[in-house]
Parts: structure tokens; sequence; C-alpha cells
């Protein structure tokens, strides 16, 4: 079927469903283009609770519908490509957690929100990219701090705040496609453009850039800043976020390698088949859902 021909079916679905369409700021420009909300995954979470329609279409990946099924028990929280999962969530798991939380009695146990519904009802409190340093800051100084999965995160935000920090040993594998030379060479290519970089990125290419921002942070400082160009280090659906919000400026991405392979894995026909089909929808069981839940509402009430 046509783009054009297909975006139609989709608008009339949701409207003959009453559905909302919720997307990534990673996703694809055309699932972009049709979505009700652009977001990071803790802004769509929480939009999706406040949200009147009860069903909701998730474009991302499953720790991000999950966590919307999760803040939102009584809707249907639709993820259009199942598969579409992400690593470094997996590299953690609950048990690994467990484990590691009776190694350090008494540690604080911080869990990027990027994770499992398990692992968030082993925590003790969530973060995001965005909020990370003050969840950290609200731990009492002298008390062990557990942090994972994302150790490039987590290392960024003990430089930060000078915390110490036992963190595991995970990472995101599309920002560590990002090397010291692309950030050189793209500052080469456009003197004078601001670099915007993701803290998931590797420590030497963080050194390099002028700001280390989630998502969400990075459209607050273009929105802000004087300057027409930016180099931006992060998955290269960004750019395209970007220069759809920011028309009059210019945005780079840092490499095209950056793209990750499971946020692009839902398109505009697995999302007219969601529609049609009402699944695949995203459960949690109950007993996880509430531990869980408290972890991302101690996250929420930080924000």
């Amino acid at each position: 079927m046509p783009k054009r021909q297909l975006v139609e079916k989709i608008l009339a679905l949701k409207a003959e469903r009453g559905a909302i369409i919720l997307a990534h700021n990673y996703q694809p420009p055309e699932i972009q283009d049709v979505a009700d909300r652009l977001g990071d995954s803790l802004d769509l979470s929480r939009f999706a609770a406040s949200a009147r329609e009860q069903i909701i279409v998730f474009c991302g990946v499953h720790f991000m519908a999950e966590t919307a099924a999760i803040l939102s028990p009584e809707k249907k929280i639709i993820l259009p490509e199942p598969a579409a999962g992400c690593p470094m969530a997996d590299m953690l798991c609950a048990d690994d957690l467990v484990a590691l939380k009776k190694k350090h009695p008494g540690a604080v146990v911080v869990t990027y929100v990027n994770s499992s519904a398990e692992v968030k009802a082993e925590t003790d409190i969530c973060c995001t990219s965005a909020n990370a340093i003050r969840v950290i800051q609200t731990v009492p100084e002298g008390v062990s701090i557990i942090f994972g999965p994302d150790r490039y995160l987590g290392g960024w935000v003990a430089a930060q705040t000078g915390r110490s920090m036992i963190l595991w040993q995970g990472y995101c594998p599309t920002h560590q496609k990002i090397h010291p030379e692309h950030i050189e060479e793209q500052r080469r290519l456009h003197p004078g453009a601001v670099v915007m970089v993701h803290p998931e990125v590797n420590p030497t290419v963080a050194s390099l850039a002028d700001a280390v921002l989630g998502t969400g942070g990075m459209i607050a400082y273009v929105e802000k800043s004087p300057v027409r160009e930016f180099i931006v280090g992060t998955e290269t659906g960004m750019v395209y976020r970007l220069q759809r919000k920011f028309p009059d400026r210019e945005f780079f991405a840092a490499t095209k390698h950056a793209l990750c392979p499971n946020m692009k894995k839902i398109t505009l026909e697995k999302v007219a088949q969601s529609l049609e089909s009402l699944g695949p929808a995203v459960a949690v069981e109950p007993g996880v859902a509430a531990r869980a839940r408290r972890a991302i509402r101690a996250m929420i009430e930080i924000s």
C-alpha cells in the first residue's frame, strides 16, 4: 500500500478506535510524522498515564511500552513490534541485581529507566538521563549506591556528583558507535557548531562535547541557544526530531552509524496492523508492576 494510503488508514483507524499514537524521538521519520506525541521514554509514559484515551499505540522499544503499562494498568498499551527490544536493558536481569544487592547490603539501588519491569521491581528509585544527577543527590552521603545497567551514564553521573557508585557493566551498543574521530570530523566540517551528546556515549566522546544531555535536554538546550548549527551525538532519529521542531536551525548527526536497529523495527504497516487487531498488547504481572511502580513514581517526584 502506498505511504499516503497507509497514513490515511492509520488516521482513520485511530479515530475509530479512540486510540493515541506515541513515538520516541529515535523512531523513523514516517512514524514521528503520524504520532500524536513525541518525546523520551519517561515523557511518553507519563503522557500515556494522563491521556484520556484507553488505547495507546507505543512506538518505541519494549521497556518503554512496559513502563507505560506499569503506570497505566487500566489501559491497553500496544507495541506494534514486540521484537523491538533494548540490548542494554537485557544486560541486567533481576537475578543479577538481587545477587548484587546481597553483596552490598544497605546500598540504595538506582536503576536507569532503560531496564525491565522485573529489574525495576528490585529497585529503590529509577532515573532517566535527564534527572539521574538529581536522583543521586537525594541519596544521603555515605550510603552505597548500586547503579545499572548503563556504566557510561553511571560513570558520567558519578563524575558530576562526586559520588562513588557500584556500576553494572552494561552499555548501549548504538551510542558506542559514536567515536571521538566522528566528533572531530564534524567539528572540522561545521566550525562553530555546538556539539551535544547523550550521556550514554563513551567518556572520551563526552569530553569533546559542549553539552551532555538526554534527548529532552537537547530540545530544551536548542530552544534557548542563539547558535544556528548543532552536531548531535545520539541515535540518528533525533536529528529528524530536532530539524522538524527547529526548521530555522541545522543539525548534523555525529555519525550515520549511530542507528538503533530496534527503534527502526516499527513501520507504518505494523502501526496500521496494531490498530486493526488492537495488539500485541504489553502487560506486566500485577505483583511485579506494583513494586516497579513505586520506583518509577519515586523518580517522577524528582523530575
